[in-house]
C-alpha cells in the first residue's frame, strides 16, 4: 500500500533517503498551510549521524493563516513509513494533514 509522506527537512537529503529507506524517494512540491517552522536540537547519535546537522526544522500549529511550510511531498510503502518513523525522534509525533493541493498525507510535527 502506498502512503504520502510530507517532508520539510532532513528527510529531503538523499543521504538520509539513502540510509533510512535504502532507496532515493521520489516526490512533488508542496505547501501546508496553517504551520510555522521552529528548530529543533538534536542529540539522537544515529539522527546526526544520518542527516549530519545538529538542528532539523520541526513544524508547529499556527494561528496565522498565512502561515506555509514549504516541502515534498513523497510517495511512500507503508514499509518505508515505519522506516521514517524510526528516524524521527521522540519530539516529532506524525499526524494526517491535507496540503493546499487538496491531497491528504502524512506530518511529522511537534509532540
Amino acid at each position: 500500500m502506498n502512503e504520502l509522506l510530507f517532508s520539510y527537512g532532513t528527510l529531503q537529503l538523499e543521504k538520509v533517503q539513502l540510509e533510512s529507506f535504502g532507496r532515493e524517494l521520489k516526490g512533488t512540491k508542496e505547501l501546508l498551510t496553517g504551520y510555522k517552522l521552529e528548530q529543533l536540537q538534536i542529540t539522537d547519535k544515529t539522527v546526526l549521524e544520518k542527516s549530519e546537522q545538529e538542528f532539523h526544522p520541526i513544524a508547529v500549529p499556527s494561528k496565522d493563516p498565512n502561515d506555509k511550510v514549504k516541502g515534498t511531498l513523497f510517495k511512500i510503502s507503508t514499509e518505508e513509513l515505519k522506516q521514517a518513523d524510526l528516524y524521527e525522534v521522540a519530539d516529532y509525533k506524525r499526524v494526517k494533514a491535507t496540503f493546499q493541493s487538496g491531497k491528504q498525507g502524512w506530518i511529522y510535527v511537534k509532540s
